[in-house]
């Protein structure tokens, strides 16, 4: 487990450094595991799906409810009812029902994969920490206009805030390939799905005291 702590640059919306910040190794100075990575993916889609694909069984189809031929003396097989799942019309047999298909996976397993995430990234230099993300007007075109001032026009970005700015989340909003979530919400989907992770130093703090400790 890495140990110590890691210097990050700190840059202006110009990309001009203006400071430093140091954060325990553990957040973002790997090792990168793969398969948790993997897991926590899969975690997240799983709880993503609706569950609501049904079909029916020979219950709930209408009809059906007398006997269609007495039992014996008619040369035929045995028949109970024409919504038997053997008679073209019937019920299904095992069909999809409603289900929830989300799962947790540990809280601590759930944190490491955050952690891993987040070392993915500054291990690609793509880790860009910022000192304050502001807007004169919560326009697309000015937002366009920061991220090229910060050479990522056109890349796929997720921007982290510490707290909500409804400037900067309209402005993304139009953005293909732009994000922008909270710190309390990050997740490894999201961080995985975007090339560039773009944070504020307010941002970074909050996860680093979120998961730096030992837990």
């Amino acid at each position: 487990m890495a140990e110590g702590t890691v210097t990050l640059p700190v840059m202006s919306q110009t990309r001009d450094k203006v400071g430093e910040i140091q954060v325990p190794a553990r957040v973002v100075g790997g090792p990168v595991r793969e398969h948790l990575l993997h897991a926590m993916v899969r975690s997240q889609l799983a709880s993503r799906r609706a569950g609501t694909a049904a079909t029916k069984t020979k219950g709930f189809v209408s009809g059906g409810g007398k006997k269609p031929w007495k039992q014996k003396g008619t040369g035929r097989a045995r028949a109970g009812s024409i919504r038997s799942p053997l008679w073209a019309g019937g019920g299904t047999i095992f069909g999809p029902q409603p289900r929830d298909y989300s799962y947790r996976l540990p809280k601590g397993a759930r944190r490491a994969a955050l952690r891993d995430a987040l070392a993915s990234r500054h291990a690609a230099g793509t880790l860009l920490v910022v000192e304050s993300l502001t807007l004169a007007e919560a326009k697309t075109k000015r937002m366009v206009e920061c991220l090229r001032g910060l050479g990522l026009e056109g890349a796929t970005v997720l921007i982290v805030l510490a707290a909500a700015d409804e400037a900067v989340e309209r402005a993304a909003h139009n953005l293909p390939g732009v994000k922008v979530l909270l710190a309390r919400g990050l997740n490894v989907y999201d961080v995985l799905a975007h090339a560039n992770l773009l944070v504020t130093r307010a941002a970074l703090e909050e996860l680093a005291r979120r998961l730096g400790d030992a837990a």
